[in-house]
């Protein structure tokens, strides 16, 4: 019987196991459901698995969902992304095909309003530089030179305040924080009451009275360069740039001049565009810039869920229940 019911399993395509792929303590999640085989093995012979494919498992937006690759799985039913960006995909062309799309929103929210308040935090407090000092081992004494700026009672503005953006309103509540919004709907009262929000209709209002400026929105044709030279220079000499969404909302030519400059004081980065920046790129060389290569995820908690989600999302297009998770074209 238990023979049976593993023939039973449909097969989902995947990127890898490590490197740029799956980490190995999720890989029982996904293997109790499917088949699993690796996009590198599948093109040595495509032919033969291509028709078996029912669900292409996307991680880090891999193996990209190309034509030339779709055309290779006649069965497949479903695109199971991780995470909740979904920018990378051609929703109108796949759903032409008859594949469902799916995401993950809820699992992330708290994972990556962690890693937005640890990039202000230690961007305001200069935390990264406080450790080279604390192990060069040319230091002979601790300098109080090393100076941040407050967090608790300054002001932060969150532009996009969707689920993640409601997170990180929660957490600088915490901090004792003024909290400032700008998003396309209005949040109800009670959700503004919740975290002590305050509404601001125009951005710019927003930008001219923040300390912390915080970047929570979806990458979409409207968001593109929302950050961009004119943006920069309504903010505070003083202020703080935080993106946790994705790297093109920022017109990275315009933040370096911004930056070199001092038109704003500092830029804590969790996206760039591309993924990673060229070596010789001027973000990297810039004093009061703090990146991370896009970990905002990156919990072996949330990955799990994040997981699961994308099983449970996969699972339900191939039998064919209400997707919990499904992503239609506008």
């Amino acid at each position: 019987m238990k023979e049976v019911m593993e023939d039973n399993k449909p097969w989902a395509l995947i990127s890898e196991v490590g490197g740029q792929g799956y980490i190995e303590e999720v890989m029982d999640i996904l293997k109790q459901h499917f088949h699993i085989i690796c996009h590198k093995d599948f093109l040595q012979n495509s032919a033969v698995q291509g028709p078996k494919i029912q669900a292409m498992l996307m991680w880090n937006t891999f193996p990209a969902a190309e034509p030339s690759l779709l055309r290779l799985l006649p069965s497949l039913k479903v695109v199971s992304n991780g995470g909740v960006g979904i920018d990378h995909l051609d929703l109108p062309y796949i759903s032409s095909l008859g594949v469902k799309v799916t995401n993950t929103p809820d699992v992330v929210s708290d994972a990556t309003a962690d890693i937005a308040m640890g990039l202000l935090l230690a961007s305001a407090r200069r935390i990264v530089e406080g450790h080279q000092l604390a192990v060069d081992p040319n230091m002979t004494y601790l300098s109080q030179s090393l100076m941040g700026v407050e967090v608790t009672g300054s002001t932060m503005g969150i532009i996009g305040m969707g689920r993640i953006g409601c997170k990180i309103a929660q957490r600088g509540k915490g901090f004792d924080m003024r909290i400032l919004y700008h998003n396309r709907t209005r949040r109800s009262v009670e959700d503004e009451r919740a975290v002590g929000a305050s509404y601001r209709e125009k951005v710019d209002d927003l930008l001219k009275e923040s300390d912390f400026v915080m970047l929570a929105v979806n990458l979409t044709p409207e968001t593109t360069a929302l950050i961009s030279h004119r943006e920069l220079s309504l903010m505070k000499p003083t202020a703080t740039l935080v993106n946790i969404s994705r790297g093109p909302v920022v017109d990275q030519d315009a933040l370096v001049k911004a930056l070199r400059s001092g038109t704003i004081r500092a830029a804590a980065l969790d996206v760039t565009h591309p993924e990673p920046l060229p070596r010789d790129h001027p973000l990297l060389s810039l004093s009061n810039v703090l990146i991370t290569p896009h970990v905002g995820t990156n919990t072996y908690t949330t990955t799990r869920k994040m997981v699961q989600k994308m099983v449970d999302n996969a699972l339900a297009a191939l039998n064919g229940q209400s997707i919990p998770n499904e992503v239609k074209p506008k």
